[in-house]
């Protein structure tokens, strides 16, 4: 099977039971959001038994690789599976992916990943459509789901509770990647530095930017390692928040190296940041 990102790949990788082969288009530490597939993916693509995608105009580029594989039945047959088809998704506007500029999101905000509690029912979906493909590994692909669900839900408990004293907390966010996140640990995103997804900060609105930070308390920002820091540094400066540094996806920091890592790896850091005097 291919997935888009390395997220999916994870995720699959944990429910498989060994069962089946996944590969993701998007290596670890790539941004999916600016990724050019290469004329390898399409064979890749073509041969693949199931297709996993974020969907929500993430990974767009998908749609051409899947028409340079060209009919092999994969769409026809269901083999294609988008994820967010069952997520209780955020920013939803209806917005046309197809007069976008920059790396800007589709019809709504496509980071549902980053809500650790979605993973459930990302799982489960993958294990049923695995099951499909590899009903002779069926037995082991629902027990591989079951033990990542038991551990899900231990360590969101875990995650949960190690952030629940910055419940309400005020930050900021270069990119728009995290309203899932901060859904889920009760985080108030005042703003973002980027006025629109790939598009930089002027002049003006950092400084409008950094009086409203300092009128709400800001006291972190959140950044992530594929975005250029000098506008989070600015803020930074001129506020006293401190930037933080977190992972968006497998692989984004050294530290990330699976689904559930990645998470251990973003509630320590944004906790120990919080946890600072003001």
């Amino acid at each position: 099977m291919v997935v888009t990102t390395p997220d999916l790949k994870s995720i699959a990788e944990a429910v498989s039971g060994g069962a089946v082969r996944v590969e993701t288009l998007v290596q670890p530490g790539a941004d999916a959001e600016t990724f050019a597939p290469r004329p390898g993916h399409v064979g890749m693509i073509r041969k693949a038994a199931l297709i996993v995608r974020v969907g929500l105009g993430f990974d767009e580029w998908l749609d051409k690789l899947i028409r340079q594989a060209g009919d092999t039945g994969q769409v026809r047959n269901g083999q294609i599976l988008d994820l967010s088809t069952d997520i209780a998704l955020l920013e939803v506007q209806g917005r046309s992916v197809e007069a976008r500029s920059g790396h800007a999101h589709g019809a709504a905000n496509p980071h549902y990943w980053l809500d650790p509690a979605n993973a459930e029912a990302m799982s489960a979906r993958i294990a049923e459509a695995l099951v499909r493909i590899a009903p002779a590994g069926q037995d082991a692909i629902v027990s591989a789901q079951k033990r990542f669900a038991v551990d899900l839900k231990q360590r969101l408990t875990r995650w949960t509770a190690k952030l629940e004293p910055f419940r309400g907390e005020a930050v900021v966010a270069y990119h728009n990647g995290w309203p899932y996140f901060a859904r889920r640990f009760r985080l108030n995103i005042v703003d973002l530095i980027e006025p629109k997804e790939g598009i930089a900060p002027s002049p003006a609105r950092l400084s409008g930017l950094a009086g409203r930070m300092r009128a709400s308390g800001v006291r972190a920002i959140l950044h992530e390692p594929f975005e250029p820091a000098e506008a989070s540094r600015y803020l930074a400066e001129r506020t006293g928040a401190r930037v933080v540094v977190l992972a968006p996806s497998v692989g984004a920091v050294p530290e990330a190296t699976d689904y559930l890592s990645l998470f251990d790896y973003n509630v320590d850091r944004l906790a120990e940041v919080l946890a600072q005097p003001r």
